[in-house]
């Protein structure tokens, strides 16, 4: 019997045991090369995990997807271009809220989330309590604990991996509401934009907040069409 592929993408902020993470999935099975027309480092693992071959693309460690700098660009890029079946956000949890920063960004794009909670050990030793369900509910996406140090959550992790990629857990994704004035040019970009090729492959919605946010790289999209 064949096995089935799955790729995943590891997104994070620095400093969140992100390297730790793919190490534990990966092991010895890593290449290390460069992100094409760039000097930015590329990690690419692969694991088997029941039926399945587990490609694993360690991105860019950042702290938004804005694309002010050029591990946001290739980190969104790979995100929004290669279409990875699972994207992974490793989240430090003893700092939460600058973390799920990054989290909601990811959210607003539609993609197929996943939430580690990494650190959770540390968060433990400050006394901070996290309501995993709640958080689940609040963000509509699957949360994992972990301690990667210790390699805690990672069964776990492949586990929720194999489900998503396979479309058992719905991801009920985020919308913000940016306030009424907002919204409404939201509202108008969206409308020209849902008959544009470029919904096809960005949620409308999204491209609207990124013109809006006079977004280089989207821009760049829309002048190529």
């Amino acid at each position: 019997m064949a096995k089935k592929e799955i790729t995943i993408a590891l997104a994070g902020n620095p400093n969140s045991g992100k390297t730790t993470v793919f190490n534990n999935l990966t092991g010895a099975r890593q290449h290390v090369g460069n992100w094409p027309g760039v000097t930015v480092e590329k990690k690419e693992g692969s694991l088997r995990y029941a039926d399945y071959d587990i490609k694993v693309v360690d991105l860019p460690g950042v702290y938004s997807l804005t694309a002010y700098s050029l591990d946001e660009v290739i980190a969104r890029n790979f995100v929004v271009d290669e279409n990875p079946d699972v994207v992974v956000d490793i989240v430090d949890a003893s700092n939460l809220e600058r973390n799920l920063y990054l989290a909601v960004q990811l959210l607003e794009m539609g993609v197929p989330l996943i939430i580690t909670l990494n650190m959770m050990d540390m968060a433990e030793s400050r006394r901070y309590r996290i309501d995993v369900n709640a958080l689940v509910r609040e963000i509509g996406a699957p949360v994992v604990p972990m301690v990667a140090t210790r390699n805690q959550g990672t069964q776990e992790l492949l586990e929720t991996v194999v489900e998503v990629a396979e479309g058992n857990i719905e991801i009920a994704g985020l919308r913000l509401q940016y306030g009424r004035e907002v919204e409404e040019e939201i509202a108008k970009l969206e409308k020209v934009i849902s008959s544009n090729s470029l919904s096809q492959k960005y949620p409308p919605r999204w491209l609207a907040v990124k013109l809006l946010e006079e977004d280089e790289e989207i821009i760049k999209k829309f002048k190529k069409l």
